[in-house]
């Protein structure tokens, strides 16, 4: 039983909070300190001496960041909020949640962790010059530099103050650090009270504000899936080149998808947040089925 919930706690999570939407939902206002605290019990685990560049990451950043600018300009004609869900589902940070996921795998969680915080301090600076070039919603005629500094203003204290946290735990309370490395899964477990919470909101936010414009809610729902499908398979066969595409396909495919809702509801049209809400779907689906794949493997 033990097994069975560890295995699915992931839809189950899910399901709860679709369930419980009404009620979760007023939870909200919690997921940017659950999405500090994922990054925080992560970064603990490294030393400052473990964030190398490797030669994957490099390809790996590129299909995220040439790829997310390239996808929207070609989407733009069609439609300006499909194409900014587009950008959303390929520029957004690895998940920190990715490298236990990783571990569970039995993929290098070393390479994994490295890559979150390069994946993550890298989008920082480069989020706010392509919101800025968009257009952050309500604020069109706002000047470039003020739009940029807006951003950069709350994403960088939410990814980067995590990390400077941790390091000042492991040179100031080591105490502290080694509680913190012995809950290994803490991050997890984090994660999926995320995504109660999480999916409550978008259950409710698709209630309310779905049937608005049913086209556009269902061509960001496909194209967060295929996207989501495309990163899994493309992270996967570049890592396969090195030996490794566990952690290349995570490092990929699975996104810090709380953190793009926050910047889909505060910086874009708050539709474009429906592309993120279904590819929490499809990426969990995903890990959920290769969780089971892998422990059926071993069993």
């Amino acid at each position: 039983m033990l097994k069975f919930f560890k295995d699915w706690m992931l839809p189950i999570a899910m399901l709860a909070g679709a369930l419980t939407y009404p009620w979760v939902s007023r939870l909200a206002f919690l997921t940017p300190y659950l999405i500090f605290a994922m990054l925080l019990f992560t970064f603990s685990k490294i030393e400052p001496g473990d964030i190398r560049l490797r030669r994957e990451h490099v390809w790996l950043l590129l299909v995220q960041l040439m790829g997310s600018g390239g996808l929207y300009l070609l989407l733009r004609p069609v439609d300006r909020i499909i194409a900014s869900g587009a950008l959303l589902c390929l520029l957004t940070p690895t998940a920190a949640s990715a490298p236990v996921v990783t571990g569970m795998l039995g993929g290098d969680v070393g390479f994994l962790t490295s890559y979150v915080i390069l994946c993550n301090v890298t989008v920082a600076p480069v989020a706010p010059v392509y919101f800025s070039l968009i257009g952050i919603y309500g604020s069109e005629n706002l000047p470039f530099v003020q739009a940029l500094l807006y951003v950069c203003k709350r994403v960088f204290t939410l990814l980067l103050l995590p990390l400077f946290t941790a390091f000042a735990i492991r040179r100031f309370a080591p105490g502290l650090r080694r509680i913190m490395v012995s809950v290994p899964r803490m991050s997890f477990y984090l994660w999926a009270f995320s995504l109660f919470i999480v999916t409550s909101v978008t259950v409710r936010f698709l209630i309310e504000h779905g049937g608005e414009n049913p086209r556009t809610v269902v061509g960001l729902l496909l194209v967060s899936l295929v996207l989501c499908v495309a990163q899994f398979l493309i992270g996967r066969c570049i890592g396969r080149r090195y030996g490794d595409p566990i952690s290349s396909g995570q490092g990929l495919g699975q996104k810090n998808t709380i953190l793009a809702i926050w910047m889909a509801q505060t910086y874009l049209h708050p539709l474009t947040a429906v592309a993120p809400s279904g590819y929490i779907l499809w990426q969990n689906i995903i890990n959920s089925y290769q969780l089971w794949r892998h422990g059926k493997r071993k069993n």
